[in-house]
C-alpha cells in the first residue's frame, strides 16, 4: 500500500438526518481498560476504547488499507516533503467548547515531547507544529518522513483539549477526558466497566445511532461466550478458537472473523540470564513446533507466522526465515551454550483460554529439548506490569498493527530501547539505526529493501519468537448490526445498530 495523494478531500455526505437512537450496546471483553492518556498506554484494550472517544487528524478507512479525512478534512504536502498543511474541520469537543487547530498541535507535540508518552520516538521527526489560525495546522518535519501521514491515524495521537488538559491535568484529564469523538466517558467502574454514551457534539453525531456502549470485563472467555449466548451480552471479542463451530450453530448469534494484522508471538526476556546469548534463543525457536501451535490452539483457523511484520502488510517478508522443528538440535545447542539445564518463568493471563493452551503446548515441547517451564498464571491486569519490570522469562503476547505503515512496529518491538522493545529488552544497534533509516527513505524500493533487512536481521536475534497470524473472532446477537473491525483493530461503533 502507498500513499500517493498529495491532497485530499473530504467527499462523502453525512447523510439525511439524525437516526433514532437504538439503546446501549454491551460488549464482553477480558480486560479493563488501564488509561483514557493515549500518550500513556500501548494496549488494544484501550486503544480500542478510546478510538471511540477520541478522534485523530486522519483516519484509516474500515477496509484498513487507506487513509481517510478525520478532524482533518483536507491536507497538502510541500514538494521537498517537510511542511504539511492541514485544514481542520468546525467540529467541537464534547463540552462544547471549539475543536482547533491549537488543540491538534498541543497534542502532537505532547506525545512528542511528554516525559510519559510511550510513542514519542515516532514523533521526533516533528520539528515545529503550529496553527497558523484556528482551522489550519502546519506542521514542519526535520527530514521527510514516509509514514508521517499514518502516524497521525494512530490513536495515540488522539486530538485532546487544550485548555482541558491544561485546566484538569494529565491525570484527572484520563480519568474524565473530553471527548472528541463519537462517544463520551460516562462513568468508569474498575475492574467492570467502562460505560461511554452518545456524544451530542461530535461532528458526525448524526451517523451515531447508539445511545451508549458498555465495555464490560470479563476476563473468563467461557463465561464471556455464555453471557452473549444467553442475552446478557450483546456482543464479545476475543472469541476462543475452540468455541467457533459451536457458536456457528446458534441461530442467534453472529461470528465475525475479521481480517487482522494480529501476531501472536513469545516474548523473550533477553536480561534474563542464558536469555541473553542468541544461541540460546535460536535453540528455543528451533523447539517450538508451530505449525503444531496452529493446529492445536487456533483449529486451522491462524497460520505460521516468521516476520513480526504480519502477512498482508506493508513489506511483510514472505521469505522469511522458518527455523525447523527440531528439538534434538535444539538441546544440542542449549548444551553448546552451557544452558543446558535452562529452566524459564512463564507468565501467562489466567483465564485466557487460547493463552493458557499455549502455555501448555510449548511447555511440553520444550520439554522435548530438555528446558523446564514453570507456568506461572497471573490477573491479567498484573501481567502488563510484569512486563515492563521485567518479573518473567517468557510469556505470549500479541500485537495489532495500529498504522498501516509498518514504521511504528518497527520501531516499537526492535528499533528502540525507550520501551525496552516490548519489554523483550532485546538490544541490537544496527537494527536501531537502520529503522531510523527506513523511516526517512522516501524511495519505496529502497525502503521496502531494508525492512526486508530489519526482519531477516531480527529473526537471526530472535527478538521474539513468532507463532501465528490470525483473524479477529468476533461474536455478536443477531438483533445487531454493522459490528464491525478493521484489520489494525477499530471498531466503527459510529455505525452500530442495535435493534
Amino acid at each position: 500500500m502507498k500513499i500517493g495523494l498529495v491532497t485530499v478531500m473530504a467527499s462523502a455526505s453525512l447523510g439525511a438526518g439524525l437516526a433514532e437512537a437504538a439503546g446501549v450496546l454491551t460488549i464482553g471483553r477480558r480486560e479493563d481498560s488501564t488509561t483514557f492518556d493515549p500518550i500513556k498506554t500501548a494496549q488494544n484494550i484501550d486503544f480500542w476504547v478510546f478510538s471511540n472517544v477520541y478522534d485523530v487528524l486522519i483516519r484509516v478507512d474500515k477496509g484498513g488499507a487507506k487513509l481517510e479525512p478525520g478532524l482533518a478534512e483536507s491536507w497538502t504536502v510541500s514538494e521537498d516533503g517537510l511542511t504539511y498543511t492541514l485544514k481542520i474541520r468546525d467540529a467541537k469537543f464534547s463540552d462544547g467548547s471549539p475543536l482547533t487547530a491549537q488543540d491538534a498541535a498541543f497534542s502532537l507535540l505532547r506525545i512528542r515531547d511528554d516525559p510519559g508518552s510511550l510513542w514519542s520516538d515516532s514523533y521526533k521527526v516533528i520539528d515545529k507544529a503550529e496553527a497558523t489560525d484556528d482551522r489550519t495546522l502546519v506542521v514542519k518535519l526535520k527530514t521527510p518522513s514516509a509514514p508521517f501521514l499514518s502516524t497521525l491515524a494512530m490513536p495515540g495521537a488522539s486530538v485532546l483539549s487544550k485548555a482541558g488538559m491544561e485546566a484538569l491535568g494529565a491525570e484527572a484529564y484520563a480519568e474524565n477526558p473530553i471527548a472528541s469523538g463519537a462517544f463520551t466517558l460516562k462513568e468508569w467502574r474498575r475492574g467492570d466497566r467502562v460505560i461511554l454514551e452518545k456524544n451530542p457534539n461530535f461532528w458526525e453525531a448524526d451517523r451515531v445511532q447508539l445511545d451508549g456502549v458498555e465495555w464490560i470485563s470479563v476476563p473468563d472467555d467461557n463465561t464471556r461466550m455464555l453471557n452473549v449466548q444467553a442475552g446478557q451480552l450483546d456482543a464479545a471479542i476475543f472469541v476462543p478458537f475452540s468455541r467457533v463451530e459451536e457458536l456457528k450453530k446458534d441461530p442467534n448469534l453472529v461470528v465475525h472473523a475479521d481480517p487482522s494484522t494480529r501476531e501472536d508471538h513469545l516474548l523473550i526476556n533477553h536480561e534474563k540470564g542464558a536469555l541473553g546469548k542468541k544461541e540460546v534463543r535460536q535453540a528455543l525457536d528451533m523447539a517450538i513446533d508451530k505449525q503444531a501451535v496452529v493446529d492445536t490452539v487456533t483449529f486451522g483457523l491462524g497460520e505460521v507466522a516468521n516476520s513480526f511484520i504480519p502477512k498482508g502488510a506493508l513489506y511483510h517478508y514472505a521469505d522469511n526465515l522458518q527455523r525447523p522443528y527440531d528439538p534434538e538440535k535444539a538441546k544440542q545447542m542449549l548444551a553448546e551454550a552451557g544452558a543446558s539445564d535452562l529452566s524459564l518463568n512463564y507468565v501467562v493471563r489466567a483465564g485466557d483460554e487460547i493463552v493458557e493452551q499455549t502455555a501448555v503446548l510449548l511447555q511440553q515441547q520444550l520439554a522435548s529439548a530438555g528446558v523446564t517451564v514453570n507456568i506461572q498464571k497471573v490477573d491479567p491486569s498484573q501481567e502488563w506490569d510484569m512486563l515492563v519490570a521485567g518479573d518473567y522469562d517468557v510469556g505470549v503476547n500479541y500485537w495489532t498493527n495500529d498504522i498501516l505503515d509498518p514504521d511504528q512496529k518497527t520501531t516499537f518491538v526492535v528499533g528502540h530501547d525507550a520501551n525496552m522493545n516490548y519489554m523483550t529488552r532485546y538490544n541490537n544497534e544496527t537494527v536501531k539505526e537502520l529503522v531510523a533509516a527506513a523511516r526517512v527513505e522516501m524511495d519505496p524500493a529502497k525502503r521496502e529493501q531494508m525492512y526486508i533487512d530489519i526482519q531477516k536481521m531480527a529473526k537471526e536475534d530472535v527478538h521474539w519468537i513468532d507463532l501465528y497470524y490470525s483473524p479477529y473472532i468476533n461474536v455478536s446477537r443477531k438483533n445487531i448490526q454493522n459490528f464491525d473491525q478493521n484489520p489494525l483493530g477499530r471498531f466503527f461503533l459510529e455505525d452500530t445498530v442495535k435493534n
